[in-house]
């Protein structure tokens, strides 16, 4: 299986066996690891609280038939 993170870096954590064992539940029922269902309990709390850099919007889907048809209409242009 290939890697899908390649800056990920890895570190022990200590973690009281009540909390594991609710956090390896909740993963089975989401159908992920238990590493899995760490790193999107994370990931989920960062995005809550601002922490995690802004995301460049992707162009929506018009913006990119609009850019195709004004290439088109430029080649045709220049073929003229």
């Amino acid at each position: 299986m290939a890697k899908k993170e390649t800056n990920a870096k890895s570190f022990i954590l200590r973690i009281d066996s009540e909390t594991m064992s609710a956090i390896e539940a909740w993963a089975e029922d989401e159908f992920r690891s238990t590493n899995g269902q760490l790193q999107w309990i994370i990931a989920e709390a960062l995005r809550k609280a601002g922490r995690l850099p802004k995301k460049k919007k992707a162009a929506s889907k018009k913006s990119k038939e609009e850019d195709e048809s004004n290439l088109i209409e430029e080649k045709k242009k220049d073929e003229e």
